[in-house]
């Protein structure tokens, strides 16, 4: 329900011109305005914004509040007033607004290629990357026509500086793939120190070359980027060895995920096993890596000679799919890393095949710090969970769990759920279909199992039943992978 002021906000809002507001209503003014898709009032918001920053995700970025509305729109106006802002200080020396920041961070949290606006990450990205290279084009025109000195004025360097733009800057996180490459390459070199400046948070890099991601971290601003996302680039270990010495010079850098990225070290030649040696020296000279994530890479028995030179503990590790064997499991056990780790994925190992004890040692000197797990696709069958069952509850801090997609009973996720009621921080599991809540149907002679409608709703229920009755209706049980996030490192 809209609270009182909202709705004063939204009659306020509906005219235009605004009347003289007192600045502690801009905020509420400015999330009217941006939900209900009243751009031109959302522009004249921004160009009198009367604090030196504007935190988009704060007034406005909240996943439910943006699923059904212009937010395509609004973000774009939001960047082109700021454009004009811009242009009236070029234009008018010595006119300075307020705003000096743009925090446009945190927005993936709550867009998504499915909103109905069509608002989505790469979309933020190429706008901002648009916008700063039109602003430096711009500030370029006026310098080569001259300006005006004001009435007064001396024309001595100092007071030029005095009346050049301050700019702002953009806190923002960039997406980029090989459509936006380009623009926003423009965006980072001809921008680093124009009226407009970009100021990259996270850097996700899709399906381009290790020469076109060097490029771009070598054009960024390396005060706060705190995480490097390279996925499906084909990079493979020589890709990678190219990147990572690009990666030093960002002392904030905490995250570096390499999923999909044909890392393969196994049957290593001697020309590659010189390499991972390289690789492993690269990331133990990033002295704030604290997570690492490696997923579908192939590591068999070679998990420590990517992690022997790390300086540090990680508190995050991602190994899914990665064909680990039981010796590495064993290695991590004993590492510095095991007491320290809050977040483990080890999805898509079986678990029948030499690993359960391991991953038992594993999750015991992990049990004192350990808060998210997943270990979906396991082949995990109820004995295996039986067995596992004792260390996962010494795992005392655990928030989720995620265990879908193995072959589980009824019987075995009930006794689960009622054994870990212990665990007071739990707040979501990820449960696999129980495999008794299958049925056999013939389609076209062939037999195939099928989820049972029936079975699987009673099921449902059941559970739901069993966590009223035990008080603990805030955890949430689900068998749908899709319907909630994992824990980000960064929300540990």
């Amino acid at each position: 329900m809209d609270s009182l002021l909202f709705l004063c906000a939204r009659r306020v809002v509906a005219q235009r011109p605004l009347p003289a507001l007192p600045a502690h209503l801009y905020p509420v003014l400015f999330q009217v305005a941006f939900l209900d898709g009243t751009a031109l009032v959302l522009r004249d918001l921004v160009a009198a914004w009367p604090f030196p920053v504007l935190h988009l995700q704060r007034l406005v970025g909240h996943r439910e509040l943006l699923q059904n509305h212009p937010g395509t729109l609004c973000v774009e106006t939001v960047i082109q007033a700021v454009v004009a802002q811009l242009q009236r200080e070029l234009e008018h020396p010595g006119c300075h607004s307020s705003l000096r920041v743009l925090d446009m961070t945190r927005l993936s949290d709550c867009v998504s290629g499915d909103t109905p606006a069509g608002l989505t990450v790469w979309f933020i990205s190429e706008a901002l990357a648009k916008a700063c290279v039109e602003v430096s084009k711009q500030q370029q025109e006026f310098q080569r026509h001259g300006s005006k000195w004001p009435k007064g004025h001396s024309g001595d360097a100092a007071s030029a500086a005095a009346l050049e733009p301050l700019g702002v800057d953009v806190h923002t996180d960039l997406f980029v793939n090989g459509t936006s490459y380009g623009i926003l390459r423009d965006a980072l070199q001809t921008g680093a120190t124009g009226p407009l400046r970009l100021k990259c948070r996270e850097f996700q890099a899709v399906d381009i070359s290790a020469s076109e991601i060097v490029t771009l971290l070598e054009s960024l601003d390396p005060s706060c980027l705190r995480r490097v996302e390279l996925c499906f680039n084909n990079l493979g270990l020589t890709g990678l060895s190219v990147i990572l010495p690009h990666l030093s010079r960002f002392l904030e850098l905490r995250s570096l995920k390499c999923r999909y990225s044909k890392v393969d070290v196994q049957n290593l030649t001697p020309e590659s096993a010189m390499t991972i040696r390289s690789v492993a020296r690269q990331l133990g000279m990033l002295p704030s890596l604290r997570e690492l994530n490696l997923a579908s890479s192939q590591l068999s028995g070679n998990l420590h000679q990517i992690l022997c030179d790390l300086q540090a503990p990680l508190e995050s590790l991602e190994l899914g799919y990665c064909s680990l064997l039981p010796t590495d499991l064993t290695f991590l056990s004993q590492s510095i890393h095991a007491p320290a780790l809050k977040r483990l994925d080890l999805s898509g190992h079986n678990i029948s095949q030499g690993l359960l004890e391991p991953l038992q040692l594993l999750l015991e000197e992990s049990s004192a710090s350990l808060l998210h797990l997943d270990l979906t696709d396991c082949a995990m069958a109820d004995s295996h969970l039986a067995v596992l069952l004792p260390t996962l509850l010494r795992c005392s801090r655990l928030r989720f769990l995620g265990l879908h997609d193995n072959s589980l009973s009824k019987a075995a996720i009930k006794d689960l759920l009622q054994k870990t009621l212990e665990l007071l921080d739990l707040q979501l599991v990820v449960y696999p279909i129980p495999e008794d809540c299958y049925k056999l149907e013939l389609w076209d002679s062939i037999a195939e199992f099928v989820e049972d409608e029936e079975l699987l709703a009673a099921n449902t229920a059941e559970i739901s039943q069993l966590l009223e009755n035990s008080g603990r209706t805030n955890v949430i049980w689900t068998y749908s992978i899709f319907a909630y996030r994992g824990l980000d490192y960064f929300s540990l």
